[in-house]
């Protein structure tokens, strides 16, 4: 092994050697010359020969022993990360020299045609046990040592520096090569590795003091103990990334973004070892998937893994430290927002509307000012904000939820008082969500979830979605509405995960989710006597405490309250519930959906209004059945064009058409 002893024997002879210019791809040369040329008398045949007479012919009567420590003490330039490597691993002189002949096979071709040629006919290029055996004899450790064991049984295969190759052939046969990203490495070359990437600066997005303080404070913790991993969740990759980077920076090392795993990891261990170099493995869990963080041989140091808000990483050694990235404060929003935009007014607003993360800040200032040049304008505004919003989230969640992009002014939502009432509590709920627990005691400080989920209930047409619709529009957020059947599948955990996507990426995005008909998505557990009851049960318990910590705004929609388990609706914070419409509120939604362009009097208006007692969503079906009739006859709409339409509404519900206004269908 490379220790005292190799360096006080290297040091008994330096001068000698120093004269020879010595370096350890003389000293492997030396060792296989000796299998053709240890006879005086033999003279080379051939161009593979003649290369390696050249170099054995002058170091013919050194001792190779010697000749290896002293390279080894004294390592040239292009040695200097060999004899690191040996000294960290305390590689054998076997180990060594095997490991300095696979990394001239990658080198210089003619070493490989040297190999080849010394180990035909069933040998290759690279070096096999069987050559080494032989080659190598005069420095196994101890007399008549076995070479071939002493490699099996050492530290470069197991740490992955040295590679054994085609297992299945005889040992003799079975060959030794260095992994391409390491080879690179050991000679000065920049680390290359296949899934493995870097954290590039310029990716980065700019992260607040709160966040660097404690990256700091992370970093530190990091250091105290060996083998520890740190996981930074966060719904947005950028974010995680970019504080992996800090921390990295913290450590005074450079980040491995490590996407591989299995046995293309193999030897990785010792290029973070002896580069200094970070490992960050990056993951997309969903609910209830666990990952094994590979272990990298011979790599003691720190290990970052970058989690969503879903899943659970292990790891076979050390501990694990938890870092749950959150939207930073409102002060540094607006420092965040005025950095990118350089607009304070704009920041100001922005910050104090919405609770946007790290990364999506700098995601959307960075759209709003694409919008803003294609608009020909030199800073973006508050629309160009919103527009790249919308454009963020274009296809992000795929198939669970789709886009309801209709804004909702006030004179659109025709509803009673009370229901008024309770929809202008619900906004200010929402806008003051941030700092609601502030001024309030420590028993509602120690639970506080910033998230804000309302139910509401009420008959069909109602105007459900519609209230929806205006939330968000005097939120300034994004709407979508969840496809329950992309959500809920047959498979045991899938809805689980569709979920849990649906909601850490609404969540990174600050958008509304709607829950049309949630009640068959929440609904009551139910008594098992089934396998499909208690799986059903252990789903609704999921759903139920994952949309409990959801830091965003949910609403849900449904016929009836009495379909929710209780459990469920304690987790609420309101539940709306809307009824149907009274004369006067029929009579304002009739004018509402009609507009001007009609030739209905004020009387006829009454009637309809009494007359008809059908919700918002029929009265608007009903008109827009007129307006085909009337755009049929090229002229406004008429009375009977109305009657025509509302008739085919109560069709639809399979009620009788009130008496009064028989008379005016068409016969």
């Amino acid at each position: 092994m490379y220790s005292e002893t190799t360096q006080r024997s290297a040091g008994e002879s330096s001068e000698a050697y120093n004269k020879l210019d010595l370096n350890l791809r003389h000293v492997a040369l030396a060792c296989v010359g000796r299998l053709l040329f240890i006879e005086e008398d033999v003279q080379p045949l051939g161009a593979e020969q003649i290369y390696l007479y050249n170099h054995y012919d002058g170091l013919r009567h050194v001792d190779i022993r010697k000749a290896l420590n002293h390279c080894l003490a004294q390592p040239t330039a292009a040695d200097a990360q060999l004899a690191n490597l040996a000294n960290l691993l305390r590689l054998s002189h076997v180990e060594v020299m095997a490991l300095v002949l696979a990394l001239m096979v990658e080198e210089e071709p003619m070493i490989g045609r040297v190999l080849a040629h010394i180990q035909a006919p069933v040998g290759g290029s690279r070096p096999a046990l069987g050559m080494l055996e032989a080659a190598l004899a005069p420095l196994a450790d101890q007399a008549g040592g076995w070479v071939t064991g002493t490699m099996l049984a050492g530290s470069a295969i197991s740490a992955g520096v040295l590679v054994l190759l085609n297992q299945q052939a005889p040992l003799p046969e079975q060959t030794l090569k260095v992994p391409m990203g390491l080879a690179l490495l050991l000679r000065g070359k920049p680390l290359v590795w296949p899934g493995i990437g870097t954290i590039a600066v310029e990716d980065n997005v700019r992260l607040p003091l709160s966040m660097l303080e404690q990256a700091a404070r992370q970093a530190a913790a990091l250091m105290r103990s060996d083998n520890s991993v740190l996981v930074i969740r966060s719904a947005s990759r950028r974010e995680t990334r970019a504080v992996a980077f800090e921390v990295a920076a913290q450590l005074q090392r450079e980040p491995l973004l490590i996407s591989s795993t299995g046995d293309d990891l193999k030897g990785l261990g010792v290029a973070c070892l002896i580069s200094e170099r970070l490992p960050v493995f990056e993951y997309g869990l969903g609910a209830e998937e666990v990952a094994q963080v590979p272990e990298l041989v011979a790599y003691h140091g720190p290990r970052l893994v970058l989690l969503g808000p879903d899943g659970q990483v292990k790891v076979a050694r050390g501990s694990i430290q938890q870092w749950n990235l959150t939207p930073p404060s409102q002060q540094e929003r607006q420092q965040l927002w005025n950095e990118y935009l350089n607009q304070e007014v704009l920041a100001h607003k922005l910050a104090s509307e919405h609770i946007h993360s790290v990364g999506r800040i700098a995601e959307l200032a960075q759209l709003a000012q694409r919008e803003a040049q294609l608009q020909q304008r030199e800073q973006p505004n508050i629309v160009d904000i919103r527009r790249a919003a919308w454009e963020a989230e274009a296809g992000q969640l795929g198939s669970l939820a789709q886009p309801i992009t209709a804004e909702i002014p006030d004179e659109a939502l025709v509803l009673s008082k009370s229901v008024n009432l309770e929809l202008q509590q619900l906004l200010a709920r929402c806008r003051a969500r941030e700092h609601l627990d502030e001024s309030l005691g420590i028993t509602i400080k120690a639970r506080y979830q910033q998230g804000v989920r309302c139910l509401m209930t009420g008959p069909s047409g109602t105007g459900k979605t519609l209230a929806a619709s205006w939330l968000a529009t005097k939120l300034g957020l994004p709407l979508y509405r969840v496809d329950l059947a992309a959500v809920v599948s047959k498979y045991i955990g899938e809805t689980e995960k569709n979920l849990a996507s649906l909601l850490a990426r609404a969540e990174h995005s600050e958008i509304v989710l709607l829950f049309d008909e949630a009640d068959s998505l929440f609904g009551k557990r139910t008594d098992i006597k089934d396998s499909n009851d208690r799986f059903a049960n252990s789903q609704t318990n999921y759903l139920l405490q994952r949309i409990e910590f959801y830091r965003g705004i949910v609403l849900l929609t449904s016929n009836s309250r009495d379909r929710f388990d209780s459990a469920f609706t304690r987790r609420l914070d309101k539940i709306v519930e809307f009824s149907m419409p009274n004369p006067q509120e029929r009579r304002t939604l009739w004018q509402t959906h009609l507009g001007s362009a009609h030739q209905l009097g004020i009387k006829q208006v009454n009637q309809l209004a009494v007359a008809s007692d059908l919700a918002g969503g029929h009265i608007r079906n009903a008109v827009l059945t007129a307006a085909v009739e009337a755009n049929a006859a090229q002229r406004p709409i008429a009375f009977q064009d109305v009657v025509v339409g509302l008739a085919g509404e109560y069709r639809k519900l399979g009620r009788q058409f009130p008496a009064e206004l028989r008379r005016y269908e068409k016969t």
